[in-house]
């Protein structure tokens, strides 16, 4: 069996429970174990390894015991060729573990006279200019303070650093693969992969490595929201390196992440998904754990961060990346009584949602009082369409079974009104604001770009303010925590409105590589979700509604004698 120090501590530190691993883990430390250090034709280049650990503590920090674990097996190689035992490394670990800071001060020593090797040049690839530019900004700036010594080695700019012994570069590129090929890399390093869709522009990255010597390959990053694109892929890869099923050297798998979701609320498990939070938590780890503390007692009063959370501390994204807005529980508990006499007065927001003439259209008035957010909400369906997909005019019972929305008990609750028309005449929904308006002040009406050109002339000639939604998209990516706190709070009231409730429970709830949410509809004909998004319609201008009883304001100075 071989042994490196570094490795052997920090097998050490596990087997004397002095850290804590994830399965993950716990399975490459039984891959070396068993298969990759009983292998006597491999030998740890301590030369290099010293070197490199040296380098980087001098003149960037100093190393936890992980990073020099990994620094081995960066410097692994074959007795008889010399040739990399790895030379691809997945490295995923939640958002503040130094991927960034330790990956500067490797880049640095690959191009350094000290590794030796000329004109290995040293590429990080990211999506954006600006995260890609991270660790050679930081390169830059450690040689600019340091210009009695690094500054006789490197010759630095703010775009790329280069080595004056080896000639070697490090520069940042972005992921597109425009002009890419013909490079003549000795390492690439893709940052922040959960990111990318596939793998075309890391091929093109990946294309001019080999005419170098010691060729190597990072994939670093923590967990994200793309699923079946390109960090997906590397993951079932790793798994398979991990449970034997593909050769030992095919990747490095260093997979930092909770177990399960549920162990997020122990925070002794953190360090499972974040290793620089193992004990002692000494140093940056302890700003580093009081601010990963402070976001996670945050989730109470904005459980809209939880998913943030999860997938990028912790390393754990949910595997349901669309679903509903909120819980069954929380959407029923908009349940609460009105009192109409307080929103008497009132000013509110109001807000249509008319995605066709000819099936669906729903109104909605938003008030506020203290937290708690008030809505009222009347829809208007055409007859001929519920008669079509709810059975709306059907007798039998076998026919009534399989109405999938009780229009006629909705009907009979006031909450919307079957109209017998070719197409829901724009004018109806007008008179239903203008009717409300008689009891409320209407501040505005807000209504998506879709439908403007067919409403919005209705609307100013009965004396309306209109507000047109250029992007509704972006306005649900915008909107979507405050709606997701606010049905987590129980600051929404609907009073008994069991089609609003419907309408809620209709919605799909689709995240994109960013975290962005947007509405969309679970089924695109029965499951109709109007009356939602002209309730989220209505929240864009939130803020603007006065929680002031105008009424009794007007009642009171009226009973001042002046």
């Amino acid at each position: 069996m071989i042994h490196q120090k570094y490795v052997d501590e920090y097998f050490k530190l596990y087997q004397q429970h002095k850290i804590l691993l994830n399965k993950k883990r716990i399975k490459l430390l039984k891959l070396l174990s068993e298969v990759v250090l009983q292998d006597d034709s491999l030998y740890f280049d301590e030369k290099q390894i010293d070197l490199c650990i040296r380098f980087i503590e001098k003149w960037y920090f100093e190393l936890k015991p992980f990073q020099k674990f990994l620094t081995a097996f960066i410097f692994l190689r074959h007795k008889e060729n010399d040739l990399l035992y790895y030379n691809s490394f997945l490295w995923l670990m939640g958002r503040g573990a130094g991927k960034n800071g330790y990956i500067s001060g490797l880049s640095n020593y690959f191009i350094s006279e000290l590794h030796g090797i000329p004109a290995y040049n040293v590429s990080v690839v990211a999506n954006s200019e600006e995260q890609a530019m991270t660790s050679v900004t930081e390169v830059y700036n450690t040689i600019e303070s340091n210009p009695t010594s690094l500054k006789r080695a490197f010759k630095p700019t703010k775009t790329q650093i280069t080595s004056k012994a080896t000639k070697a570069v490090f520069k940042f590129r972005t992921s597109n693969g425009n002009t890419k090929d013909g490079l003549r890399d000795g390492c690439v390093i893709f940052d922040e992969i959960h990111q990318y869709e596939d793998d075309a522009n890391v091929k093109v990255h990946i294309s001019g490595l080999g005419k170098i010597k010691d060729p190597r390959q990072f994939y670093i990053g923590s967990d994200g929201y793309v699923r079946d694109g390109f960090l997906d892929k590397k993951k079932e890869i790793a798994d398979k390196v991990l449970d034997g099923l593909a050769p030992p050297n095919l990747i490095f798998p260093w997979w930092c992440c909770l177990d399960s979701r549920e162990e997020v609320d122990e925070p002794d498990n953190w360090e499972k998904a974040n290793p620089m939070l193992a004990k002692p938590i000494i140093g940056y780890a302890i700003t580093l754990h009081a601010e990963v503390e402070r976001q996670y007692q945050e989730l109470v009063f904005e459980p809209s961060k939880t998913e943030e959370f999860m997938t990028k501390r912790m390393d754990m994204p949910s595997q349901e990346l669309e679903k509903t807005v909120a819980p069954y529980e929380e959407i029923k508990a908009t349940n609460q009584k009105i009192d109409e006499k307080m929103l008497e007065g009132r000013e509110c927001i109001g807000a249509v949602d008319f995605a066709s003439i000819r099936d669906f259209a729903a109104c909605s008035l938003l008030f506020r009082h203290g937290e708690t957010y008030y809505s009222k909400h009347h829809s208007f369906v055409r007859k001929e369409f519920v008669d079509k997909f709810y059975g709306y005019s059907r007798k039998t019972d076998d026919q009534l079974k399989r109405i999938v929305a009780p229009i006629k008990d909705w009907e009979k609750q006031g909450l919307l009104s079957v109209l017998d028309e070719p197409t829901i005449n724009p004018q109806t929904v007008v008179d239903w604001f203008v009717e409300k308006r008689e009891k409320y002040n209407i501040k505005k009406i807000i209504m998506d770009n879709f439908r403007a050109d067919l409403l919005r002339k209705f609307f100013e000639d009965a004396g309306f303010e209109v507000e047109v939604i250029r992007s509704p998209t972006a306005i649900s990516a915008l909107l979507a925590p405050r709606v997701e706190d606010g049905f987590a709070n129980h600051h929404f009231a609907w009073g008994d409105d069991p089609m609003m409730r419907w309408y809620t429970n209709n919605v799909l709830v689709v995240i994109d590589k960013r975290g962005n949410k947007s509405y969309e509809k679970k089924e695109p004909v029965r499951r109709k979700t109007d009356g939602f998004m002209a309730f989220v319609y209505t929240l864009y201008r939130a803020d603007e509604i006065s929680d002031i009883d105008m009424g009794a304001e007007l009642d009171m100075l009226a009973s001042i004698n002046f």
